[in-house]
Order: structure tokens, then sequence, then C-alpha cells
């Protein structure tokens, strides 16, 4: 029995249901129930009835819960007196490649300013890097795209991007507003690494269209990327986020592919087993209000 016990029981009595539960401790609904397996097989009691999708507590639960209140009280007085969480605490955020040259560093200065003296440290690479990080506490939470392998992540939609086709000045589609997905074939293109979310979604479209490309150039940055396409080595798939400033200046341009719009979702992840502490719970309040 833990402290993480108790507090996950004391949430289930205010919300009434195990899914109000792990919504506001922003876990998995599983988490939650075998949290109260462990609670009743640990004292040998029932805590819940169950009742027409609704929980009502038992005798045995109301004892418990009158001590879980004054022990989860005095754990929490216990941690304010040990550090102070608002200066001292260490909170590690990362980012997949586009996440961290776009919205995360306005998202992070946004915590430091909520919480002055935060010490936040930040990890930017590809989104299958960064989910190991998160797998293996190496990092406390995340922001990346596309498609994730572990179920032992929870994952909160923040954000929706157009990722866009973009062409130099001296490419053949550059006078073009819209060509047919068959005249990819056998273009140059420049795209980022293995293990990226942007090029693994683009991958798969071509799968899909029996297209074949040639990969002339595989970059980790995007800097990079943009400056190869503008230098007319080829096309590139890139997140419309990422080139603003350069569609403002004409130095690229976006050519649609058959009226095809490629999204992707941006999600907040850690660990299901993950501690939220009070830094954390903030930044995901952060993301929250910032993309509702």
């Amino acid at each position: 029995m833990t402290i993480r016990h108790l507090r996950i029981f004391i949430t289930i009595v205010e919300c009434k249901t195990m899914r109000k539960a792990a919504q506001k401790l922003y876990i998995s609904q599983p988490a939650v129930s075998q949290a109260i397996s462990e609670l009743e097989k640990y004292y040998g009691i029932k805590l819940f009835e169950r009742l027409s999708q609704r929980l009502y507590i038992t005798e045995a639960g109301e004892t418990l819960l009158s001590y879980a209140r004054h022990i989860v009280s005095s754990f929490e007085d216990m941690e304010s007196a040990m550090f102070d969480a608002s200066s001292k605490m260490t909170i590690k955020i990362g980012g997949s490649v586009s996440i961290g040259t776009t919205m995360l560093r306005d998202l992070v200065e946004k915590l430091e300013n909520e919480i002055p003296g935060i010490d936040v440290r930040v990890t930017v690479d590809n989104t299958s890097t960064i989910e190991k990080k998160v797998c293996l506490s190496e990092l406390d939470l995340a922001i990346v795209e596309g498609c994730l392998q572990s179920d032992e992540i929870i994952q909160i939609p923040v954000h929706n991007d157009e990722l866009v086709m973009v062409v130099g000045k001296d490419h053949l589609f550059w006078d073009k507003q819209c060509i047919s997905i068959s005249q990819l074939q056998n273009q140059d293109v420049i795209s980022r690494e293995e293990g990226s979310a942007n090029r693994n979604q683009f991958e798969q479209l071509l799968i899909e269209n029996k297209i074949k490309i040639n990969k002339k150039w595989s970059c980790t940055n995007t800097e990079a990327i943009k400056n190869l396409v503008k230098d007319g080595k080829g096309i590139a798939i890139i997140s419309k986020l990422l080139i603003s400033k350069e569609i403002e200046e004409n130095k690229l341009k976006i050519v649609n592919v058959d009226d095809i719009k490629v999204y992707r979702e941006s999600k907040l992840i850690y660990h299901k087993n993950k501690y939220i502490s009070p830094q954390m719970k903030k930044f995901i309040e952060i993301c929250q209000n910032r993309y509702a």
C-alpha cells in the first residue's frame, strides 16, 4: 500500500466513477481499477459497491477514507517542508524535432513564467527516441507526433498540424499549384531520419499509392532540409508550422498533391506510472489551455 493508492482511492470517492477519477489524475482507467483491487486485497475488504455504473463507498471504505485523507494531507505537508516545489524542482521535458523548433519554446517560457525559479531541462529528438526516454524515465513528459509503440504511455491530444510538400524556385513544380500523386514518381526527396513521425507518415502515403522516390538526403535538422530544398536538391514534406517565414519571403512554395490533406496529431505523453508532480500538472494545464 502506498500514498499513490490512497490518492487514487480518495479521488474515486470524490468523482464517483473510475473513469472520471482517471481523467482527473491523468492516468489510465485500468491503472485506477488495479490500485483499488490491490487495496481491497491488501486489507481483505470491499471498498465500493457497484450499482448502475456508479460506485458507492462501503462502511469499511468510509473508515479507510477518514484515515487516508489525514495520511495524504500529512504527506503533502511533509513534501512542502522538505523542498520548495516552486523553485527547486527540476522537470525534464522532451519534444520531437518539429515540436522542439516551433511550439515547445513558448510552452516552456510560459511554465517558467508561472513557476519562477523552476529548472526546466529540454531534450529534442525524433519521436521514437523521445518515446524511449519517456519509458525509461529519462524524461518526465514530452510532446511528440505520430504513432507510439509502447502501451505504457498516457497520451493527451494537444494540437493538429498539417504536413505539406514544398519546393524551391528552380524545381519543375514551382509554377504549379497542384500535382497528381503519380507525379512524385522518381522525384528526389529530402526527408527526415528514420524514426521521425514525419518520415513515417509520408512513406506510408507513398506505399499506399505505390509511388517510388529517390531518397537523396536524410537529415535530422529541419533548417538543413529547408536549405537543401531552396537550393533545388529535391522536394520535402514538412510541417506547415516550420515554413511560414520562407513562404512569406517567397523562398519556398507549397504545392498541393491531388488535394490530399495530411494531418498529424501532436500529443503530450508520459509514463502511466509516473507521479504527476505539481510542475508536471502545471505544464499539462498550459498545453491544454494553449491549444484548447
